[in-house]
């Protein structure tokens, strides 16, 4: 549940709609990275593997970015919203991933989670008012705008991305490893 009492699917049903499907995949994609960056202290948020650069906390902060872009702006046609709407990406177009580890773990998910509220509340604004077919309000270099649908699977490939991430970066933390989270006493 959220804290708006709205039920969150955990997994994409058996045999659901298509919307529920899209949803619940992305849902799991979501609860897997909450699970892979929470429990962790500021030396976790900014762990490394290799020599990538990418950080847990730069993957919560990057992926707010994007709820709030995917979401907000490109389906409804919003200004950007949170912190992100004073950056001049044109000047420093990795923002999120460069000043991730100037924020507490507890910051950092809070953004995400913000974002993730909003990206929930605008995903069920659109479906209420259409399926999934409707068409964005963004529209691309090409002229083309996409419909909700685009946008929710784009959204599932963008987490399974970096959910890939994530799992590597936590297990070089403190060993951490697993597919799914464990399900909460309220999902069981």
């Amino acid at each position: 549940m959220t804290t708006n009492d709205v039920p969150v699917l955990l997994e994409p049903p058996v045999a659901g709609s298509e919307a529920d499907t899209l949803i619940g995949s992305l849902e799991r994609q979501r609860r897997t990275l909450e699970w892979k960056c929470s429990g962790l202290d500021a030396a976790g948020m900014r762990a490394t593997v290799g020599v990538s650069a990418v950080t847990l906390g730069g993957l919560l902060k990057h992926l707010a970015v994007v709820e709030d872009d995917m979401f907000g702006r490109k389906l409804l046609g919003r200004p950007a919203a949170g912190p992100w709407s004073g950056v001049d990406w044109d000047a420093d177009p990795q923002w999120e991933w460069r000043t991730a580890a100037d924020d507490s773990p507890e910051a950092l998910l809070a953004l995400w989670r913000g974002a993730v509220a909003r990206s929930r509340a605008a995903v069920r604004e659109a479906l209420a008012s259409g399926g999934v077919e409707q068409i964005a309000h963004y529209t691309n270099a090409r002229g083309e705008s996409p419909s909700l649908r685009r946008l929710l699977a784009d959204m599932v490939e963008e987490y399974a991305r970096h959910v890939g991430h994530a799992d590597l970066i936590r297990e070089s933390v403190d060993g951490l490893v697993g597919e799914d989270p464990p399900r909460r006493p309220e999902a069981a």
